[in-house]
């Protein structure tokens, strides 16, 4: 004969977290996200400034190759005129402004997400001028 065995549902308090404790969990997430999120966009943007002074200097240099070469800035194109330069996001457009034969201005602007940044369009001259000259634009 077989013996059948009554199996019997034992009711045990299964280890896990509470409705409550996952609330709390993601009102502590949100907090720290909604303070850590504007930090994050705004080194993002500076990070994008600094390539587009980085870029600037370069062109810059190479303003002064070419007035070595010609003995005049008269002529000269930008070899690039966005920044980053390998990318195709652009976030500053270049444009040479002042065009004379001992002088020129290199002008920066921002573009895309990079135009609410607070610096605004950035210039350079023959001279190595910088504008602005708010702090932090220009490091």
């Amino acid at each position: 004969m077989i013996k059948l065995k009554r199996s019997y549902r034992i009711f045990i308090q299964q280890p896990g977290f509470t409705l409550m404790e996952l609330m709390v969990v993601m009102v502590i997430i949100a907090v720290l996200a909604a303070i850590a999120y504007p930090s994050y966009l705004g080194q993002l943007q500076k990070s994008r400034r600094v390539d587009a002074q980085t870029a600037m200097l370069e062109l810059a240099q190479y303003m002064e190759r070419y007035y070595t070469t010609n003995g005049t800035y008269t002529g000269a194109t930008l070899p690039f005129t966005g920044s980053p330069k390998d990318d195709a996001t652009k976030y500053y457009t270049f444009t040479l402004s002042a065009l004379a034969a001992n002088s020129y201005t290199l002008s920066g602007a921002p573009i895309s997400t990079q135009s609410t940044e607070s610096c605004g369009t950035l210039t350079l001259n023959h001279t190595g001028a910088k504008t602005p000259t708010t702090t932090g634009c220009w490091n």
